[in-house]
């Protein structure tokens, strides 16, 4: 019997596997490690959607299956919040649909969507979801640039043009994990012009939504007239309201895609428990001031983190979304390759990073940093930086 599996052949070793079996070794060895490796938000949701939760939680009904799809109230709500943030409107019948966070919902929309042999555009690096997602599906994947600087579209043309097959699927995701990249509307335009035109379906992976640092909100791909017909958007609740372990994510857009998806979901789940359901409809249709306190609590954490951190020696360049900083390697360390400087943040400053190549070869020489410790934390994390840069 062979215990080569296909799809396990195809995911190659988990780059992140090593440093943290190294922090977790640290740590038992009684190590005092800062952790900046997983986008993993520290604060709690608001108290108004933690006693929905424990209110829905203490009726005999709400332990039944629930809706793959999502409960009617959660779709509307979500629908509500396009049309209030985007001036998006959204059929909640046919253009929603509830996944167990945005990560889910991707790997599930490839399944539906893709056939092994096709061929996927993705950008690199990017958060690995955007690629394994569609290899687990048995598709190749062809990457294209996570920067949407001058040469993106002519890149995107010349896949289009030489590869072969012709790819089927481009998946975008701004701002963007790892490099926390921003884009405004006029992207998003050439982009659903450049999808309608070449017969490519759009996905958007707009995770990070709400954490924006300058004055403009962060776009929809949806606001673009038109892009109904070839993209689909993936929200999130973990980062807005601090739910990341409640698994809450939406997908909306092209009804052929969120139908296809619905499909494959009612074969493999029963959707989100009923209390976490009513409690995301709490997030979304009450109070929003948590919104804005995580985003400046962001906004300060990045402003320290840039601050101490350069005076540290480190120059980190300013991240002006997400909970993300991408920084390149010190030039005295670049020689090591990402994942080799991350053991040495490790164990030489107590700091835990994720290793730039982790999201793709275009990674390498870069390292990603979380905004997921307090302030005091970071300033900690930056005099161990400092030390060992004075080793050096």
């Amino acid at each position: 019997m062979s215990d080569e599996f296909y799809r396990i052949q195809r995911l190659p070793p988990y780059v992140f596997a090593e440093v943290n079996a190294m922090k977790a070794a640290a740590r038992a060895r009684g190590e005092d490690i800062v952790d900046l490796g997983m986008g993993n938000p520290d604060g709690a949701p608001p108290r108004h959607v933690i006693d929905k939760l424990a209110e829905v939680a203490a009726k005999p009904t709400a332990h039944r299956y629930s809706a793959s799809k999502g409960i009617p109230g959660l779709r509307k709500a979500q629908a509500a919040y396009y049309q209030r943030r985007f001036g998006v409107e959204l059929d909640p019948d046919r253009e929603v649909i509830v996944t167990l966070g945005s990560k889910e919902g991707l790997a599930n929309l490839a399944q539906a969507i893709t056939a092994p042999g096709d061929v996927v555009l993705t950008p690199n690096p990017s958060y690995p979801i955007h690629h394994f997602g569609f290899i687990i599906a048995g598709a190749s994947i062809r990457s294209i640039p996570a920067v949407p600087g001058p040469d993106f579209f002519e890149r995107l043309d010349r896949a289009m043009r030489y590869t072969v097959p012709r790819p089927k699927v481009l998946v975008i995701g701004y701002p963007s994990n790892p490099t926390a990249q921003v884009v405004d509307l006029d992207f998003y335009r050439q982009l659903v012009e450049f999808a309608r035109s070449e017969g490519l379906w759009l996905i958007s992976d707009l995770a990070y939504a709400e954490i924006y640092f300058g004055d403009t909100p962060t776009p929809s791909v949806l606001q673009v007239p038109g892009a109904k017909e070839v993209a689909v958007e993936f929200t999130s609740m973990s980062k807005t309201y601090s739910m990341a372990g409640w698994r809450m994510g939406f997908a909306v857009g092209n009804e052929k895609l969120i139908g296809a998806l619905t499909r494959v979901k009612s074969y493999l789940d029963y959707g989100a428990f009923t209390p976490i359901q009513a409690a995301a409809v709490a997030a979304l249709n009450g109070p929003q001031d948590c919104v804005e306190a995580n985003r400046q609590l962001y906004k300060k954490r990045r402003d320290v983190l840039v601050e101490c951190f350069g005076r540290a020696g480190w120059d980190i360049p300013v991240p002006m979304a997400s909970m993300f900083a991408w920084a390149p390697i010190p030039e005295q360390y670049r020689h090591l390759g990402s994942m080799e400087f991350s053991k040495r943040l490790l164990t030489e400053a107590q700091v835990a990073v994720a290793p730039g190549v982790g999201f793709g070869e275009e990674g390498e020489g870069f390292v990603r940093l979380a905004l997921v410790e307090n302030e005091q934390r970071l300033r900690q994390a930056a005099r161990g930086v400092r030390k060992m840069l004075a080793a050096s």
